[in-house]
């Protein structure tokens, strides 16, 4: 009995949280919906809801968007729009670092959470895997004068919360793991994740 009921939970319980995952994303991106006057909401036109309307909308705004902006006049727009929100005391500290947090992630040359990392955290001889988010600390490197990198580590097993830190690089150890192997095992609580994933590179610091 009890092997038949671990067999059935392998089964049911990743199956089970993949639904919940997605049905609570779509339920999130469906209310993009209620922006729209109520008298154009798809709901109330056609007098019924549609699941997963709301995901195609932003789909193809964010498609639309992207097609405005890719030319030389939607760049034109973009940099007049940039320029009166800057203008905007309060408003252009946020968009400012919005918009530079969203280029690091998205830009193909941008190395942020491309690199799994082993530092000791939170004390000496206490390892955690982390992700390595940039190598210019900037101000306080120069202040300190080191050479700093800037890691976050993630909590477990809810990746979207944690620290960010500043350690000298010779602290910092590259790792032959990908990103999303890394996850797998912040996510299980280090139970998914096989030995030859985590491989040591020269076994020194991060290189300059």
């Amino acid at each position: 009995m009890k092997r038949y009921l671990v067999a059935g939970l392998l089964v049911w319980l990743p199956l089970g949280v993949t639904l919940l995952v997605v049905r609570l994303l779509v339920s999130w991106l469906d209310g993009v919906i209620l922006l729209l006057p109520p008298q154009y909401q798809p709901e109330q036109l056609l007098g019924f809801h549609i699941p997963g309307l709301g995901v195609v909308l932003s789909v193809l705004v964010v498609l639309t968007t992207g097609m405005l902006v890719a030319n030389f006049f939607g760049r034109k727009l973009v940099a007049l729009w940039e320029l009166l929100l800057s203008r905007i005391p309060l408003v252009r500290s946020v968009y400012s670092a919005s918009k530079q947090l969203t280029e690091t992630l998205f830009a193909d040359s941008g190395q942020s959470f491309r690199q799994v990392v082993l530092v000791e955290f939170p004390r000496r001889e206490v390892w955690t895997l982390a992700f390595l988010t940039g190598q210019d600390p900037g101000e306080p490197a120069r202040v300190l004068g080191r050479d700093l990198v800037n890691v976050y580590v993630p909590t477990t097993p809810n990746p979207t919360g944690g620290y960010f830190i500043m350690l000298p690089r010779a602290d910092v150890i590259e790792l032959d793991m990908s990103v999303d192997d890394g996850l797998k095992a912040i996510l299980s609580m280090g139970a998914v994740m096989s030995p030859d994933k985590a491989r040591v590179l020269a076994e020194s610091p991060l290189k300059p």
